[in-house]
């Protein structure tokens, strides 16, 4: 059918008139558009280093399918769930201004999603641009739950670098033999640290390194003199990474989804939770050689970890003899740095900057309204009556925030929020400041134990807000990646040891300091983020490290609605799952 053109002498006028508004108001000639996605959750059998198992995942992909936007769309995503396991999606990193109903977490916003049963996350990406992720946000189910969420700029508005030859999603992640919902379970139940997992994957294949993996290896196919952007995500459970590619340097432009000063760096380091977008420019000729693309853990904890290496392989496709068969090149391997290299990973994170420039300003609270003092890091719990645990002296591992261990309630803490029914579900009294001071960073105090209990804290709308994260060594010091939900922050600053009130935020950078929405605290340190929180409804901010959630080291804000209406948080949707 075709489409009808008015023939009437006004048709001419009235183009001109919609042309002259789209010049004079451009917004509208870069409205977003309404994108339509189905995620149905089912079990696939999936085989990773000679190991067959049933696992949960979107569409039967593992990693999940790609999410492609531009700011401004609205995206429809209509998830189904098909499994015995209860599920929700979180969209890791989406503001979802005013739609807190969409972020995911179960009983944080929403009940999960049950069997049979199915929910559309309804949101807008609003001011954003990059990459970020999408994953289950119930128990351990992220492991093969997961996907990345590319958001394009708008029509017509190019990055603030060199446009990019190819573009390349790369996710690391974790393969475990065994159910990670038993992995979990199990540590719970003996109080003790959980087994670790059989290799690290880059999209999904743990490649050579790994036995019985050398056909599951991914593998960048590049031209010589090309500039390439890779999105790199870690959706690993629990571990940071060092990452490399032999013989080649890398230029950093980006970090969750927020342009920052570009750098060259031959290594990063990036924690689960972050997005780092960078530059790869290829040889300028076929270099007759292969080279890998590593990664392995940067452990500062004393437990147990994946002592392993995940490789894919960088080749130039360009291939001068055809004859010759590209596996007899010689393959270079990249220097990575020790395991336990603290200085390495704190070099990385301090040359991260916003980019701070007129149209994409850092836009950093100068005034504060309410300061925050939060400990974080490992503790105990006694060991239920009549049973052997596995923790240290027989006790239970615990992890808290400001002593208080996050118990998650039996509904969802926003649908208590907005229906003023929080009695008997949360308490809005969590400490703005450790219970007990000590000396968080020396001698660990005799008393290990932490306390139970389900506080939040509640703002008004646009407070400005200072937190200062202090890691704690009560049972050994280790860097944490906390992530906050429904906002971005500015890392204001950064130290080692205990943070200093009174020398300590002198030194803080209130120009462009680097934009997140997940940072690490460095082991035996501390770190100082601010935000504004214009966002209503309630946030969840926890450690991205799933051990350490699952034991509790987690908290929620409360964000009270403005006056205005573009300040309130709208009503849940008709079809929000029920506990």
């Amino acid at each position: 059918m075709g489409v009808f053109l008015p023939s009437s002498p006004a048709f001419p006028g009235v183009f001109l008139c919609l042309f002259i508004t789209l010049c004079v108001i451009p917004e509208l000639a870069l409205a977003g558009i309404t994108r339509h996605y189905k995620f149905d959750i089912v079990l696939q059998n999936v085989t990773r280093l000679c190991h067959r198992k049933s696992i949960v995942t979107v569409n039967g992909q593992f990693p999940g399918p790609r999410i492609v936007a531009r700011e401004g769309d609205r995206l429809l995503i209509k998830v189904v769930n098909h499994v015995h396991n209860n599920i929700s999606i979180h969209w890791h990193g989406i503001r979802q201004l005013q739609t807190g109903w969409a972020d995911g977490p179960a009983y944080v916003t929403q009940c999960p999603i049950q069997t049979g049963h199915s929910y559309v996350y309804n949101f807008t990406i609003v001011g954003q641009r990059g990459t970020l992720f999408w994953h289950a946000h119930i128990s351990w189910l992220r492991s093969t739950v997961y996907g990345p969420l590319i958001i394009l700029p708008k029509r017509g508005v190019p990055y603030p670098f060199s446009k990019p030859y190819k573009e390349v999603p790369i996710i690391f992640g974790e393969w475990w033999n065994v159910d990670t919902e038993a992995v979990i379970s199990q540590a719970l139940q003996t109080g003790g640290g959980p087994n670790v997992s059989d290799a690290y994957t880059i999209n999904g294949l743990p490649g050579p390194l790994y036995n019985c993996s050398a056909k599951d290896t991914f593998k960048l196919k590049v031209k010589p003199g090309k500039t390439y952007l890779l999105r790199l995500i870690n959706a690993a459970l629990n571990d940071e990474l060092f990452f490399s590619i032999a013989n080649h340097s890398l230029t950093v432009v980006e970090v969750d989804a927020v342009y920052v000063k570009p750098f060259e760096t031959n290594t990063l380091v990036i924690a689960p939770g972050q997005t780092t977008n960078v530059l790869l420019n290829t040889k300028a000729k076929f270099p007759n050689a292969a080279f890998f693309m590593a990664a392995r853990p940067y452990v500062t904890g004393l437990g147990t970890f994946d002592n392993s290496t995940v490789a894919g392989i960088l080749e130039y496709d360009d291939f001068p003899h055809k004859t010759i068969s590209i596996r007899k090149l010689p393959l270079f391997k990249p220097l990575l740095p020790p395991l336990n290299d603290t200085s390495s990973a704190t070099n990385f994170t301090s040359k991260l900057r916003s980019l701070a420039s007129a149209q994409f300003p850092a836009n950093v609270p100068q005034k504060v309204d309410k300061r925050f003092f939060f400990t974080v890091g490992l503790g105990t719990i006694p060991c239920q009556h009549n049973r052997t645990c596995q923790g240290p002296n027989g006790t239970m591992f615990s992890a808290s925030v400001n002593n208080i261990s996050f118990v998650l309630p039996s509904t969802a803490l926003l649908q208590a929020h907005f229906s003023g029914q929080s009695n008997g579900v949360y308490s809005p009294d969590f400490p703005i400041n450790p219970i007990f001071p000590f000396n968080y960073t020396g001698t660990p105090p005799n008393n290990t134990m932490v306390s139970n209990g389900t506080k939040l804290v509640v703002l008004p709308f646009n407070t400005s807000v200072e937190l200062v994260m202090q890691d704690t060594s009560i049972l050994g010091a280790e860097s944490h990646p906390l992530h906050l939900h429904g906002f971005n922050f500015f890392v204001v600053g950064q130290g080692f040891g205990n943070f200093d009130p009174n020398n300590d935020p002198a030194k803080f950078n209130l120009v462009d300091p680097v934009e997140r929405n997940t940072v690490g605290i460095p082991s035996g340190g501390w770190v100082a983020m601010r935000f504004l929180a214009d966002n209503p409804g309630v946030w969840f901010m926890h450690c991205h490290l799933e051990v350490h959630t699952s034991w509790g080291l987690r908290m929620a804000w409360v964000v009270l609605d403005g006056k205005l209406p573009n300040q309130k948080l709208l009503p849940p949707p008709a079809d929000l799952p029920k506990c």
